[in-house]
């Protein structure tokens, strides 16, 4: 069971940020989450992942504490969220895909006054230099663009120090260089400290940011871990252009498909399979033109498990 009240068994000894067991949660004969089990570690940057419909708004409300459980466990910064109150909601932070805020005050003014609402405030100049918006100090918000308002959003989630911060598809709609600067900024976040739950549809932007990633579907855990151990899981692809006679060493193991003009091969034990595949073109005084060996990226293995799941409007 786990511990509402959590305590540290000695100097080196530090418990998660969240810990759920089992969660549950329906609507109406809907199970939009069922018996979810994960936890994320303090400092760490942890994204779930999942198609519309999947259930991951219904967990993060429920990790935020703005919507009850049906059934299971769930500790948020050692204590219940369903029943943590306003002490427990002023130790995190929460960045919406949007913020309405004054647009004719400025960015110091609009961050200084959600600072006023916490016994124990980020300063001001820490916030703005975290977020980038140094230049944009004295600016006024309706002046900002798309970008630099999202990193206001999470300037305000900071106004408070929160210990944990809930980042809610951080960069929908972004250019790539605004994306990039997002993303330089959430290490930032890491770097202070910080827990960040990152929710995202950008697969790249989970592989590039998460320490550790979950993929739900359906409401259950599909797979879960650090994003490079997940692709590893996967076979590796090697590819390279046809030869002449359109041949391939005895031995070679692995699944093998010929489009076109190239070989494409997928190994579970690339090392054996390049060895057998080189040896034999040196033997033969081949050259295997093109020859490249990759991984499954994060997106592929995201879309090999979600395949079909999609809901578009569904229940969250």
């Amino acid at each position: 069971m786990l511990r509402p009240s959590l305590k540290a068994r000695g100097p080196s000894v530090v418990e998660p940020a969240i810990q759920v067991r089992d969660l549950k949660k329906a609507y109406g004969h809907l199970e939009a989450v069922r018996g979810v089990d994960f936890e994320v570690s303090v400092g760490e940057v942890f994204a779930m992942l999942g198609p519309n419909g999947a259930g991951k708004t219904t967990i993060v409300e429920i990790l935020e504490g703005y919507r009850t459980r049906d059934g299971g466990e769930v500790v948020v910064l050692g204590e219940d969220p369903q029943n943590g109150g306003a002490a427990l909601k002023r130790r995190i932070g929460i960045v919406l895909q949007s913020t309405g805020v004054e647009p004719y005050l400025t960015v110091a003014e609009i961050i200084e006054q959600f600072r006023g609402f916490y016994p124990h405030p980020r300063p001001l100049g820490e916030i703005i230099e975290v977020v980038g918006l140094e230049e944009k100090r004295s600016a006024r918000v309706k002046t900002l663009s798309g970008g630099q308002q999202r990193r206001l959003d999470v300037a305000i989630g900071l106004a408070g120090d929160p210990e944990l911060l809930f980042l809610d598809e951080p960069t929908t709609g972004f250019d790539p260089a605004a994306r990039r600067d997002a993303w330089h900024m959430i290490t930032n976040l890491k770097a202070l400290g910080k827990t960040v739950f990152l929710t995202t549809h950008y697969m790249d932007e989970a592989q590039s940011l998460a320490d550790r990633v979950a993929i739900i579907v359906d409401g259950r855990i599909v797979a879960s871990g650090p994003p490079e151990m997940l692709t590893a899981e996967r076979q590796t692809r090697i590819r390279f252009k046809r030869l002449a006679d359109d041949s391939l060493p005895e031995g070679l193991e692995g699944d093998v498909a010929r489009t076109g003009e190239w070989v494409e091969i997928q190994s579970a034990d690339s090392t054996h399979s390049l060895h057998v595949l080189t040896g034999w073109a040196l033997d033969r005084k081949e050259t295997l033109e093109n020859l490249t060996v990759t991984r499954p990226s994060l997106e592929e293995v995201y879309l090999e498990l979600t395949r079909g799941a999609e809901k578009e409007g569904a229940t969250p």
